[in-house]
């Protein structure tokens, strides 16, 4: 089973980023999380992206506000998929500035980019590339989406007592 690798560009981005852990928890996908500063901590973002693979992760998920450069600069150097999260922060442009900078990558340099602090969403993504290729992490994620639909259909139910 694939690993996913959880990053953020600082403690500030865990209370949004903790969506994304704890979905793939519950798919039983093994987390790698770590602080990787595009800005304050570059080496460690060259090391990171360069030897990834290397290390039994399969997907790259990489949350950043502001500027938001983590995830475009990850994917840069890595030849895994990188699932961007724009996170609103406190110096943010209200959320935009992190979307643009993580939507608008040039050609040859993709990342799959969710909703502003759609962190949890990046998790089911991680979750739904692994399982194309392993059945035990696809069957979980057809389990997970049949349990959405049941909650729509029994919101649906309720309103119309």
């Amino acid at each position: 089973m694939g690993k996913v690798a959880v990053i953020m560009g600082s403690t500030s981005d865990m209370p949004v980023m903790q969506d994304a852990i704890d979905i793939l928890k519950g798919f039983d996908i093994e987390v790698e999380v770590d602080i990787v500063s595009a800005h304050r901590t570059p080496e460690k973002l060259f090391e990171f992206s360069k030897t990834a693979h290397e290390k039994g992760i399969s997907v790259i998920i990489a949350g950043a506000g502001g500027a938001a450069h983590l995830p475009g600069m990850v994917a840069s150097m890595s030849p895994l998929p990188v699932i961007g999260v724009p996170v609103k922060s406190r110096n943010s442009i209200d959320g935009w500035d992190s979307v643009l900078s993580i939507l608008q990558m040039p050609g040859g340099v993709p990342v799959a980019t969710v909703t502003l602090d759609g962190a949890k969403n990046a998790g089911i993504l991680a979750a739904q590339i692994i399982g194309a290729s392993d059945k035990c992490v696809l069957d979980k994620i057809l389990v997970y989406k049949e349990g959405l639909k049941q909650k729509v259909i029994e919101g649906a139910k309720s309103i119309k007592k």
